[in-house]
């Protein structure tokens, strides 16, 4: 008989919901959830607390210089939150500054290295499910489900703006639309590991979905993926 534990990895644009389906799956069949996006993040913010990034410009050698002294490591209590040097910092990689500055740290080779790095390891074991932009494709090649999430980019920018004014956020739609535009342009034109749809990925366009009907079937897909583990 074939192990019930599975590994799912899952990609697609930014604000389409990614982290949110990730921690449905994790509660629902009891996963451990790894966050890529809030890794990179957490360099981002690294970067900006020492300095690195000033008023947009990059310091790549200050950070390569530096990439060392980051540890990042997650803690797993009722949610998944992100550890960098020690400090609980899951509210802080959330900020605009670290979501303005986000794709272009990522896309420096030696922190995608890094990452990928801690990433496989986390895997390596099952029963994980993992968000991000490269996880079907670099992380998790052999995930026994992948998915691909997306959705029209005024409905993401939207549902991303809403959720920046509940967390009082200062910010407005056109500079959510904006900076959501430029990740996109930066996450699939990358050279490194671009945002592209793993080749045996099953697309989820959630644009005219709402949150009980994506994950209806999405369930559905995991749990028949498990019955048939275990027949």
């Amino acid at each position: 008989m074939k192990s019930s534990l599975i590994n799912i990895a899952i990609d697609g644009h930014s604000s389409c919901g990614k982290s949110s389906i990730a921690k449905d799956i994790s509660k629902k069949f009891k996963m451990k959830y790894v966050d890529s996006g809030a890794m990179y993040r957490a360099v981002t913010l690294f970067c900006l607390q020492n300095n690195f990034v000033d008023e947009g410009k990059i310091e790549y050698q200050k950070i390569l210089k530096n990439l060392h002294q980051i540890n990042i490591s997650f803690k797993y209590n009722t949610r998944s939150e992100i550890i960098l040097n020690g400090n609980n910092v899951e509210n802080l990689i959330r900020d605009n500054d670290v979501s303005n500055y986000v794709s272009k740290i990522s896309q420096i080779e030696q922190v995608r290295s890094k990452l990928i790095s801690l990433q496989k390891q986390i895997s390596s074991q099952k029963n994980v499910v993992m968000d991000g932009r490269d996880i079907g494709t670099k992380v998790m090649p052999n995930a026994d489900i992948k998915l691909f999430i997306t959705a029209d980019i005024d409905v993401r920018a939207n549902r991303r703006y809403k959720e920046l004014l509940l967390a009082d956020k200062k910010v407005t739609y056109d500079e959510v639309l904006k900076n959501l535009s430029i990740r996109d342009f930066d996450d699939t034109t990358r050279d490194i590991n671009p945002l592209i749809k793993a080749e045996n990925a099953i697309v989820i366009d959630n644009t005219n979905l709402n949150f009980v009907e994506q994950n209806n079937l999405i369930f559905n897909i995991i749990k028949k993926k498990i019955n048939e583990n275990n027949s």
